[in-house]
């Protein structure tokens, strides 16, 4: 691998796997949204001067955390239909030897099903989740479209939650691990009380940023068609998970309320991996104490910035 495209390159995941790419020797292109809006045709051959990629990293996607996906379904169904079909156009007329490494979404498994690899096309999505899973439903099948007619390589990797130090504040709302960190760090810090939303027996599974880009790197040289899970194999409640941020922060968990009456989204979150443990047994991964240490230390470092994205 020597020449790399990268679409949402500004974004958390983007940013630290450009950076790990780039350690690696790997030239990497990662045009901005104002250099190549990719809900535009024709927006990105400009990009493709200096000659042919080895991978196209499909990461871009038009979302955000919170209720996000509820309130704005249709603008979200439009927007990422265009995206992964401009990308999709584009690398089949511009870039046919490149392999094409895409994203999926967890949100796209039905409720009340095993979340492995064959049910991704089952059934319905959650409701509130609806457009942008079912748009990343297209995008799969798009893929495998491309692969079926024109013998196209790709792989479609459908990642847990991601967390780790670095995340990408932009003044919306928080994905729930920083909102958790930014409300307890603040707690902390001020002596306040912490609310969190739900009963705090939610389950979430979490991937640490670093191991998810070295997954994706190794694994997507490797296929040429096919879903995989990326997930870290077991789920932790939100209880669980504030103990450990409180802890790391000095805060007493004990003080922590919940707020039963807010949204949670899906109850719980938990991938099966039974295909990612075949392809690379012993994977590299990192303690979910070390990581939620990193993001603690990261959210005390960031805490104004925080604040100011807050819920």
């Amino acid at each position: 691998m020597k020449r790399v495209l990268l679409t949402g390159g500004s974004g958390f995941v983007g940013r630290a796997l450009a950076a790990h790419l780039a350690r690696a020797g790997v030239e990497v292109d990662a045009p901005t949204s104002e250099r190549c809006d990719l809900a535009v045709p024709g927006s990105l051959p400009a990009v493709t001067e200096r000659g042919v990629y080895d991978i196209v990293f499909h990461l871009a996607a038009w979302t955000r955390a919170g209720r996000f996906c509820r309130e704005r379904p249709g603008d979200q169904w439009i927007v990422n239909q265009h995206l992964n079909t401009n990308v999709l156009h584009w690398w089949r007329d511009h870039q046919p030897q490149a392999r094409l490494v895409a994203f999926g979404t967890s949100a796209s498994y039905p409720s009340g099903v095993e979340q492995r690899e064959e049910n991704y096309l089952a059934g319905e999505p959650l409701a509130d989740y609806a457009a942008y899973a079912m748009s990343k439903r297209m995008l799969l099948n798009g893929l495998r479209s491309l692969r079926s007619q024109y013998g196209l390589r790709y792989a479609y990797f459908v990642p847990s939650t991601i967390y780790g130090p670095g995340y990408h504040v932009d003044g919306r709302e928080l994905h729930f691990v920083y909102d958790l960190a930014r409300k307890i760090a603040g707690g902390a810090r001020d002596g306040t009380p912490v609310v969190l939303w739900g009963d705090g027996h939610q389950q979430r599974e979490l991937v640490h940023v670093a191991d998810l880009v070295r997954w994706v790197t190794h694994l997507g040289v490797r296929l040429d068609e096919g879903t995989v899970n990326l997930g870290a194999g077991s789920a932790h409640s939100i209880r669980k998970i504030a103990a450990v941020l409180s802890r790391e922060l000095a805060y007493d968990p004990a003080l922590i309320r919940y707020d039963q009456a807010e949204f949670v989204g899906v109850r719980d979150k938990l991938l099966t991996i039974e295909r990612l443990e075949e392809l690379w047994p012993g994977r590299p991964t990192t303690p979910l104490e070390v990581g939620l240490r990193q993001v603690a230390r990261w959210a005390e470092a960031h805490l104004d910035e925080l604040s100011s994205a807050g819920r």
